[in-house]
């Protein structure tokens, strides 16, 4: 009895694995978005007949040009708030947090048009950049 169930086991683990694939190509084949016709026309990326060309941004200029539109709508607070949050979650962005926070500073006076009033937001984040960019700023 222990060998029959043993072969059952064996014969189990080699077949299950291959039905399983199986069954998720064919399901993936089969989505309801996959056009059939024939004048769809699909771009590799290595064609050259691509109308426009994507330019990749860099995660730390689009996080950037997100916290200086922030600063602008809202406050600098909200802006160096987002800036610690976002360095803690991606850690490959401290490296640019403090020319990040410097780049905030500078914004802030521009906005409020005094150190003084821009100065009023400054945090702890990226070693006080933020008031160097202030400072830098007047």
């Amino acid at each position: 009895m222990n060998s029959a169930a043993r072969r059952i086991g064996r014969t189990l683990a080699l077949v299950l694995p291959v039905v399983l694939v199986l069954s998720g190509t064919l399901a993936v084949t089969r989505v309801p978005w996959a056009t059939t016709t024939t004048d769809s026309q699909m771009l590799t990326a290595s064609s050259g007949t691509a109308s426009t060309k994507a330019n990749p941004v860099a995660p730390q200029e689009a996080l950037r040009k997100r916290l200086l539109v922030e600063l602008q709508e809202k406050d600098p607070g909200v802006a160096l708030t987002d800036l610690q949050k976002a360095t803690t979650k991606h850690p490959s962005l401290a490296r640019h947090c403090a020319s990040i926070a410097r780049d905030l500073g500078r914004a802030a006076v521009a906005k409020y048009g005094a150190a003084h009033r821009a100065q009023a937001y400054s945090r702890p984040v990226c070693d006080t950049s933020f008031a160097t960019g202030v400072a830098g700023a007047q």
